[in-house]
């Protein structure tokens, strides 16, 4: 059975999707089944698995309004080793299509419950807005993955999610928690990311995962590719960083 988990931060540009995309190659290659759900109309995450967006005959978008199943929709990227429920422009229109419909932000949920038992991991890729599309990965999420910078302003940020996340969990989804803070972009020598880190660590205690993910000039080459960092180039530090990662998340589910 899946453990489904959002990577989600209302503040844009904190690397939500090469977080996505790394964790799922990184899931792939410790030999777990991963699916990547690209929630976002962008459809960074798609092009980043080696998917094009503009050739998706199906995308979330369907699945969303129940004229697909996710069986039909997903497309298997070769390259990275998971499956991956894409998503491109039209994603935008399900905003304002969904308003009137009933069960609006229960859609995702109960579309992925046939394919549950294909996978060890889920992961949602969220925008950064709280839009009915991020609603919907929140309501069918065990837990919610948390991509920051440390730096003064991603800590307001934080605030807001922590919220956010509380509102759901007492409305929709009582399952829904944070699993941990991912520590990305990170470089030791600038003393304010050290200090944000430290207090982090001592505000949120275990929930800040051991795995810190460095600033990696091939991390941020590796989507004009197409590709995955761990893809791209395996053994630069970032990708060997996500790959740990990989491996945390795999030890922290066992005690979840």
């Amino acid at each position: 059975m899946a453990r489904i988990f959002c990577i989600a931060n209302q503040k844009g540009g904190v690397g939500k999707t090469t977080t996505t995309v790394n964790l799922a190659a990184g899931l792939a290659k410790v030999g777990q089944r991963v699916l990547m759900i690209d929630l976002d109309p962008q459809g960074n995450a798609t092009m980043g698995s080696g998917v094009d967006k503009r050739q998706l005959a199906l995308s979330v978008y369907d699945v969303l309004l129940e004229s697909a199943t996710i069986a039909q929709a997903l497309v298997k990227s070769e390259k990275c080793g998971y499956d991956v429920l894409g998503a491109n422009r039209e994603l935008a229109g399900a905003e304002v299509e969904l308003v009137d419909e009933e069960r609006r932000e229960k859609r995702l949920k109960l579309a992925l419950a046939p394919v549950l038992d294909d996978y060890d991991f889920v992961l949602i890729d969220c925008p950064p807005s709280l839009s009915m599309l991020t609603l919907n990965g929140l309501c069918c999420a065990h837990g919610v993955i948390v991509p920051m910078q440390c730096e003064y302003f991603a800590l307001e940020g934080l605030t807001d999610l922590v919220n956010t996340i509380k509102q759901v969990h007492a409305n929709l989804n009582k399952d829904l928690a944070i699993i941990g803070l991912l520590r990305v972009m990170f470089d030791p020598r600038i003393t304010l990311q050290q200090q944000v880190s430290e207090q982090l660590k001592s505000h949120f205690g275990d929930k800040v995962f051991n795995t810190v993910i460095p600033r990696n000039v091939r991390l941020a080459e590796a989507p004009s590719y197409g590709l995955p960092g761990v893809v791209f180039d395996p053994a630069a530090k970032g990708s060997q960083a996500f790959v740990e990662f990989a491996q945390e998340m795999v030890e922290r589910i066992q005690t979840l």
